[in-house]
């Protein structure tokens, strides 16, 4: 797994992009401050860039280097939460410009994945996690599922989890500064 780290993220600090395993789907990965490879995400997936795209942090430490102010019950949705949990935070900072919401908005999961949690902890910064397929398309519920021009449109295909099956992706709550809390995805 050291050698599958580091090679990632000699890919991500020169702003390439990884395909890895992350506690939920398949992700097509870069650097979450650097807008060019972010830039290249939108462009394989065929994505609009009004459409945002998840970040993923190592820990509660580091969610709050990333947002301006994280709620209270932030914390409590995600320590009782059955399942991975992304939450849309308002306000975040330190982050390229292209990857906030036109409603100054960013969509973050704090990864229980070991290997993502040693990567993203070794890069110390958020990494992007955005399902491996062209948008519209399905998500991929295995590796073996993932499509020909996503594999040949990475700059590194991490070398773990490739049979595992059955992933699902995250839940997604909306959490505003104001308490609202609106449940995207369950």
């Amino acid at each position: 797994m050291i050698e599958e780290i580091n090679t990632a993220l000699t890919v991500l600090k020169r702003g390439g992009l990884i395909l890895y395993p992350t506690d939920t789907v398949w992700g097509i990965g870069c650097d979450s401050t650097n807008e060019e490879a972010i830039e290249k995400v939108y462009q394989l997936k065929q994505r609009q860039e009004s459409k945002a795209l998840i970040c993923l942090v190592s820990d509660f430490k580091m969610l709050n280097q990333f947002v301006e102010d994280v709620p209270e019950v932030a914390y409590d949705i995600l320590k009782y939460a059955a399942k991975p949990t992304t939450i849309i935070y308002d306000d975040p900072i330190r982050i390229a410009e292209n990857l906030i919401a036109e409603d100054n908005s960013l969509a973050i999961r704090v990864v229980q994945d070991d290997f993502c949690k040693k990567l993203i902890r070794k890069f110390r910064r958020p990494i992007v996690s955005t399902s491996a397929n062209i948008s519209g398309a399905k998500t991929p519920n295995s590796f073996k599922e993932i499509a020909p021009e996503i594999l040949e449109g990475v700059d590194y295909v991490v070398n773990l989890h490739r049979n595992k099956k059955g992933a699902k992706p995250s839940a997604i709550i909306k959490l505003k500064n104001d308490g609202k809390v609106q449940v995207i995805r369950n």
